[in-house]
């Protein structure tokens, strides 16, 4: 079988320039009972600009897949009542709903505003802010991990605690050097919990970390840990706007879209009554 698509695919890269003499040779790839694969049923499923061998491989799976469905089919047409195979009415359900679907998406794509403003997201934030509950405590702030071999650990210590930019900019360059690990996130929101899975384990609640200490330092027999923190919100308290916002627009603009459909099938129903193009017996 290998040898053969080899030989048909060899044909394939053929047929731009003999494009008559495919379609004058049809051969069989494969046959399950008596039904029949022939190499034009394969005409259009290998993308240009792979290798010969991505071609093959892709034959040869399309074949397998072929082989695999037909004798499957075979199975269900032995052992199926006449009325279960009777699925002309499902095929026509599943032909509706997808042209409708694909008519509808093709619409909202036309006449979508996009544009969701601030405002819109800020009066959805406080109209709904209870659906947005947190289920994790959040922290901004500073995280890095550096080895206990490293040089002047205590200069490491004065600037995670520094609000100066001079004194960043010195950590950041220690840290390029020395650090495993270094997340500066004072500008976004992080899990406290995705923080502590780096950490080596502590035995205090973390939201008493949160609330009663800005600088947490510990270490383990490789490395020393530290980690400031900004600013804080507790699990089962509302999430900050800017942490959902991405979520709210996402929202905003579903609504759009039912809103969009809803539209689309009254003003279709009512131009069809209007026109007297449909009855009610």
């Amino acid at each position: 079988m290998v040898k053969k698509i080899i030989l048909l695919l060899s044909a394939t890269l053929l047929l731009a320039c003999n494009r008559n003499s495919y379609m004058e040779e049809d051969p069989a790839l494969a046959r399950v009972h008596e039904n029949i694969l022939h190499f034009s049923d394969l005409s259009g499923i290998i993308p240009g600009g792979l290798s010969p061998e991505d071609s093959m491989l892709m034959l040869k799976d399309h074949v397998d897949k072929w082989i695999h469905n037909q004798l499957l089919l075979y199975q269900a047409e032995l052992n199926l009542t006449e009325e279960e195979k009777n699925v002309e009415q499902q095929i026509e359900d599943y032909r509706t709903s997808l042209l409708i679907f694909k008519y509808e998406q093709e619409y909202i794509k036309k006449m979508l505003d996009t544009l969701i403003t601030d405002e819109e997201v800020e009066e959805y934030y406080n109209n709904y802010s209870s659906n947005f509950i947190l289920n994790n405590h959040l922290l901004k702030g500073l995280f890095i991990i550096v080895p206990r071999s490293a040089p002047d650990l205590w200069r490491v210590r004065r600037w995670y605690r520094s609000g100066n930019a001079e004194d960043l900019k010195e950590l950041e360059s220690y840290c390029y050097e020395h650090a495993s690990e270094y997340k500066y996130f004072e500008e976004k929101w992080m899990y406290l919990s995705d923080i502590l899975k780096e950490m080596p384990k502590i035995y205090i609640q973390p939201e008493n970390i949160l609330r009663y200490r800005k600088y947490y330092e510990v270490r383990d027999t490789n490395d020393y840990y530290f980690l400031k923190i900004s600013d804080y919100r507790l699990e089962s308290t509302v999430a900050p706007l800017e942490f959902i916002e991405t979520d709210i627009k996402s929202i905003l603009l579903n609504k759009r879209k039912i809103q969009l459909i809803q539209e689309l099938e009254s003003n279709i129903y009512n131009d069809a009554l209007n026109r007297g193009n449909f009855t009610i017996y």
